[in-house]
């Protein structure tokens, strides 16, 4: 009778988790974002954050984390708990890009997995309308004639948007000083302000639209729908170099897979509304779903795509 007891026993504590797991959420989550407030990476979370809350009735909290190029935020989920509140939400630098340059307190595949995809930049080289440089051309023979003079403003060393400067650097042939800040948010700051005279994030759009700033090219295998006269950079001229900018949501290694699996048919589900659809094209983000082993595939592709690139340009952060 007591070995049927200690039989049973593992049986019902297997029960109660499982009946949790399904359960989940029963608290608020948290929502690691590995930047500071104001840029890129809160404009796609956010509104990630409000749906997800909505849609599963209990609020998803965002928690900025930035510092280190993101590494100070991603660390911070790879240590968390594996119970299913605790998530990472963010852009591929610090898992594709960062490992490359630095060593850090995190790997992958061992520390984290993937839950879902949340969305892709379209943007582009944006540069101050003063300088009267009007395309990709234009702005590689400025910088051939004035070496040094421009400056690229980004959110960090080892981002990807530092990525597309370095990679147009080698492929064109150009100096242009790349400054990193703390953030985007901090960045545009200098941009508007002529302190930098060059970005590419999502966050510039809206002064694009103003006419305080030019839009040069599309990082994108297609033209941007709002504006359609600007080429994509392989139009306009470099094929092959482009550094694609994509947002994910990952959690600790042993999250449990049913939470994983919610949360990822949640994103789904949302991401069909026509609501955030709308909201993510007034941000220039598009949403291509994918399953956890889906994003696995694509993590891996992009992370060597990012190591040939900074081995062949000779990128270092120093």
């Amino acid at each position: 009778m007591t070995s049927l007891l200690g039989l049973a026993a593992p049986a019902v504590l297997g029960g109660r988790l499982a009946n949790a797991q399904a359960a989940w959420p029963t608290k608020p989550v948290k929502l690691i974002l590995p930047y500071a407030p104001g840029g890129s990476t809160d404009f796609i979370g956010r509104p990630w954050a409000d749906k997800l809350g909505q849609a599963f009735g209990h609020p998803f909290v965002v928690d900025n984390r930035g510092g280190a190029s993101g590494a100070i935020g991603v660390e911070a989920v790879a240590k968390a708990s594996p119970d299913g509140y605790t998530f990472l939400l963010t852009p591929n630098a610090p898992l594709t890009v960062l490992p490359h340059l630095r060593k850090l307190a995190y790997t992958l595949p061992k520390d984290l997995v993937p839950v879902c995809r949340v969305g892709d930049l379209v943007c582009g080289f944006t540069i101050v309308p003063s300088l009267g440089i009007n395309s990709i051309a234009e702005l590689v023979a400025y910088a051939k004639k004035n070496p040094g003079k421009l400056a690229f403003g980004s959110a960090g060393p080892g981002t990807s948007t530092h990525m597309r400067i370095e990679a147009l650097k080698a492929a064109a042939g150009i100096d242009i000083l790349h400054v990193p800040y703390r953030g985007s948010a901090d960045a545009l700051n200098d941009l508007l302000s002529g302190n930098v005279q060059l970005m590419n994030e999502i966050i510039v759009i809206p002064h694009v639209r103003s006419g305080k700033l030019k839009l040069l090219n599309v990082n994108n295998a297609i033209r941007h729908p709002e504006f359609p006269a600007v080429p994509t950079l392989a139009e306009a001229g470099y094929p092959g170099i482009d550094v694609p900018v994509w947002y994910s949501v990952w959690a600790p290694a042993g999250t449990p897979k049913e939470i994983v699996a919610a949360f990822n048919a949640k994103v789904t589900e949302i991401a069909a509304t026509d609501d955030m659809k709308a909201r993510m094209q007034a941000i220039n983000v598009v949403v291509p779903l994918q399953k956890p082993d889906d994003i696995s595939a694509h993590w891996a592709q992009d992370s060597a795509a990012n190591a040939k690139l900074i081995r062949e340009a000779k990128i270092t952060l120093d």
